[in-house]
């Protein structure tokens, strides 16, 4: 059996696509399962984040309800009101930990991805979907 050259082209063309097919699932899988990953260690971070929050919010009012605390100095302020005092120090501590970028490292991911895809004419869903765009028509 012989086959043409333009009928080997044709298949050679085919198997292309195949494969780039094959391999943008790989990729739209792979970037699905790591942001997935990462989500449930944003939420952690999140609660970190509102538990340590609540307790400055609160030892603040608690704080700036003391009578005393208009009389005495500054330090010795604080050294009445422990709960502010640490939960101040804790909140700093997290946030020069990066806590902030922890808290949104999935959004983080998402976004640049897309803008790589963008390149490509794709974009992709917060949780990592692929979005294949059509390419603009020249007349």
């Amino acid at each position: 059996m012989i086959i043409s050259q333009k009928t080997k082209i044709k298949i050679f063309k085919m198997s292309l696509k195949k494969i780039a097919c094959e391999d943008l699932k790989a990729f739209e899988r792979r970037l699905t399962e790591i942001i997935a990953h990462s989500q449930p260690t944003a939420m952690r971070w999140r609660v970190v984040l509102a538990v340590v929050s609540v307790c400055v919010a609160v030892g603040a009012w608690h704080w700036l309800r003391d009578p005393n605390t208009a009389t005495v100095s500054f330090i010795e302020s604080l050294w009445f009101h422990p709960l502010f005092s640490l939960s101040c120090i804790c909140l700093v501590g997290v946030f020069l930990g990066g806590i902030h970028r922890r808290v949104v490292a999935p959004t983080i991911l998402a976004n640049r991805t897309r803008n790589i895809l963008t390149d490509f004419n794709m974009d992709c869903e917060d949780e990592g979907k692929i979005i294949l765009k059509s390419w603009p028509t020249i007349h």
